[in-house]
């Protein structure tokens, strides 16, 4: 068998350029999206739906992308022709989507930005893969690891940017997009388009007669093909059935007991996976051996080593979507004074009252004014002996409005102290998460270092520990400057998890399926998506009696036990 050259940092560094284009888009997307949702008329209620986007896209093109991309061969390269028609697709949206006419037109260009990065990143990862030996992959994922986490801060920071140095009006009509986010997402089309290219223009493919002389025969299950796959029809129908009616009974029981919508993703998901081993079976009694057949096949046969990853990653990814949906409310109302005299609270709650009560209240006065008495409702659930007391922005932004008649001067003036509290915690949120992705970023050239001295497993290992601990030390520091020190923690990990789970597994998986099975590894990304948004909303109201801080301590304990379990991980490399 030949050994693949080892590349030069120079060579690295173009491999992984186009990385910044998809980050970009990320960080635009994430950044901006419930402003424009919000702009165009959505409800706050209804935004997380026009999110699902990302995960359901993720889950059903990256692996089809993937299975495609093992079989491309073309003037172009066997990952390139990917690389670019999602470049295209994606800038195309970047540049649509700010500039949409109705509600619907930007839902619909969420998903063709989501479809499209999501063609782009698969094959992005996979050519790593392909192109390095095992002694350079973690030098290369490190590679992309700098990139997201330096284009993820600048993303982030491009309306800002936009508005304060170009002096573009970050304001517009009701109705319309500020002219700051249109030009900070027509720059992110731009910068899309441009670093795809850069990669495919200074980075050549192996050919399919140099992939064959690097890679020796491989004879497991997983790498297996075509007539060589050895499929138990019985067993396929058995799990089948199976799998059919536990979807079935689950999504029946999110709907009796009225649970959170994003469970319905999961149960008709369990369902679906039972039909297509059904379809399966058929088709290949029927002869058929490519395809549809060839991807649930793999999928039954993931290496161990695979498996073993897809559980760390499954408790270290629901640790980042608890910070990433409760950082904010978490760090605003804990570690800076949202309070107010519980006389304050009376008074709004009886007001509150006298206008719900009206005969003729009319419906947009109905929903903003029950949206308050929701908030009142939890203070007296969780908090009815505090005073002061914690309050939500929601009631200090309409109680200090200066047309509101129903506290004096004074009183209005309190409450604008909790709404810049308020703003202040959420801004300070902002730096953290610049925070984490600049250690991330300056880290993670340090990572093949540790790897190589101590392993790859081990020095993943460290990483989550730090990120778990990081995330325990946010319940315990009072002062917010202090979330620093947290946030180191939590940016090594995020190194980690960016670099070592893909180093690995591309060292774990069959190399003629790189592609398929980097793909299939995103199901144990979206999943934990998913269960998070679900689940945590209910964890907090009734375990946590409200408090959001918990959601964090709960997702360090995650990232914890993810560490733990990585110790298991059986590195293909480091075990020969």
């Amino acid at each position: 068998m030949k050994k693949k050259p080892l590349l030069s940092f120079w060579q690295l560094w173009n491999m992984s350029f186009g990385y910044i284009g998809i980050q970009f888009g990320f960080a635009l997307q994430n950044s901006n999206l419930s402003r424009i949702f919000e702009t165009l008329g959505a409800k706050q209620d209804g935004i997380p739906a026009l999110w699902i986007a990302a995960p359901l896209s993720g889950l059903i093109i990256q692996p089809i992308i993937g299975y495609m991309s093992d079989r491309t061969w073309n003037r172009l390269g066997r990952r390139k022709p990917y690389f670019l028609t999602g470049a295209i697709l994606a800038s195309l949206a970047l540049f649509i989507l700010p500039n949409s006419p109705a509600l619907w037109v930007a839902a619909g260009m969420l998903w063709m930005l989501d479809a499209s990065i999501n063609i782009t990143m698969e094959p992005m990862r996979a050519f790593v893969g392909d192109m390095l030996s095992d002694e350079q992959r973690t030098q290369g994922f490190a590679m992309q690891t700098f990139f997201i986490g330096a284009a993820s801060i600048v993303g982030s920071l491009l309306p800002y940017l936009i508005t304060n140095l170009l002096k573009v009006p970050n304001t517009a009509p009701e109705g319309i997009i500020p002219p700051s986010v249109r030009f900070a997402f027509y720059t992110g089309g731009i910068i899309y388009i441009c670093a795809i290219l850069w990669t495919i223009f200074s980075t050549k493919e192996y050919s399919p007669e140099e992939h064959e002389a690097f890679n020796a025969h491989e004879t497991d299950a997983a790498a297996k093909e075509g007539d060589d796959m050895a499929l138990d029809t019985k067993k396929y129908y058995t799990s089948g059935f199976l799998y059919l009616i536990i979807g079935l009974i689950a999504t029946f029981i999110v709907y009796h007991y009225d649970w959170d919508k994003a469970l319905y993703i999961l149960s008709i998901a369990i369902g679906a996976y039972g039909i297509l081993q059904l379809v399966t079976a058929q088709l290949f009694v029927a002869g058929q051996r490519a395809g549809l057949v060839e991807i649930i096949y793999d999928m039954n046969n993931m290496p161990k080593g695979m498996t073993q990853l897809a559980l760390v990653t499954l408790f270290t990814w629901f640790s980042l979507f608890a910070m990433w949906i409760y950082s904010t409310n978490a760090i605003t109302s804990t570690k800076y004074n949202m309070k107010v005299d519980k006389a304050t609270v009376t008074v709004m709650q009886n007001d509150i009252k006298s206008v719900l009560t009206q005969p003729t209240v009319d419906a947009k006065t109905k929903n903003e004014f029950g949206s308050l008495q929701d908030d009142i409702n939890e203070i007296n659930k969780y908090r009815p002996n505090d005073n002061p007391v914690t309050i939500s922005v929601n009631l200090a932004n309409h109680y200090s409005d200066s047309t509101n008649k129903v506290f004096s001067a004074s009183d209005k003036a309190e409450l604008t102290r909790v709404t810049k509290q308020y703003n202040d915690g959420a801004d300070w949120v902002g730096v953290l998460n610049g925070v984490y992705n600049g250690v991330a970023a300056l880290i993670a050239f340090l990572l093949p270092l540790f790897a190589k001295k101590i392993t790859r497993v081990k020095t993943h290992v460290l990483c989550l520990f730090a990120g778990g601990i990081g995330y325990i030390s946010m319940y315990i520091f009072n002062d917010p400057k202090l979330l620093i020190i947290s946030m180191i923690g939590v940016g090594i990990a995020w190194a980690g998890l960016l670099t070592f789970p893909y180093a690995i597994l591309s060292s774990i998986v069959p190399q003629k399926k790189m592609g398929v099975y980097m793909g299939m590894f995103n199901y144990f990304v979206v999943i934990p998506q998913i269960v998070a948004a679900a689940i945590l909303g209910l964890f907090v109201r009734t375990l946590f009696n409200g408090n959001a801080i918990w959601a964090l301590v709960m997702g360090g304990v995650s990232m914890l036990i993810a560490g733990v379990l990585m110790l298991f991980v059986k590195d293909k490399k480091e075990a020969l």
